[in-house]
């Protein structure tokens, strides 16, 4: 029996976000609208077991989606853990043909590619805690810029 090389996916979409950002307002339509169509989207919300490990299970689910859609918003970078997902995502974008879609949701790509105001603020406070040569924030860092530099969606409205 031949074994495949293509990871097993489970779901259409995995979304990547800053909750406090967009978690009860654009999040919930976007996640609507999936769903409505019949698109199986992983949310950690909707997804995550109650005592089941957090970095594990979203780990595992970025590599068991078809497409990933990273929501970059005002305090996206400023989660440690959002960019750990960013930076994961890249990595399944080069290595497993993950589809990745960046929405810049009130933010400007540009912000996102070579950080400046928000970003740059967040990535210093990263840089002070981790370390300037720090190998974690200068993945982060790339992982960044190659998201922000992909085709996508800017949306500036409310």
């Amino acid at each position: 029996m031949a074994s495949s090389s293509k990871p097993e996916r489970t779901y259409h979409v995995f979304l990547s976000f800053r909750g406090e950002d967009v978690r009860n307002n654009f999040l919930g339509h976007l996640y609507g609208a999936l769903d409505q169509k019949g698109i199986y989207t992983y949310v950690d919300s909707e997804e995550l077991r109650k005592g089941e490990q957090i970095a594990p299970g979203l780990m595992k689910a970025i590599e068991e989606s078809h497409i990933t859609i990273i929501i970059f918003s005002d305090d996206y970078a400023s989660s440690w853990w959002c960019l750990e997902e960013a930076a994961k995502i890249m990595d399944c974008k080069e290595e497993r043909d993950l589809m990745v879609f960046p929405l810049f949701y009130k933010v400007d790509p540009r912000e996102v590619r070579t950080p400046r105001e928000r970003y740059r603020k967040a990535m210093v406070k990263h840089e002070s805690k981790f370390g300037k040569d720090s190998e974690k924030v200068k993945r982060w860092e790339k992982a960044l810029s190659d998201a922000g530099s992909l085709s996508g969606c800017h949306l500036t409205f409310g």
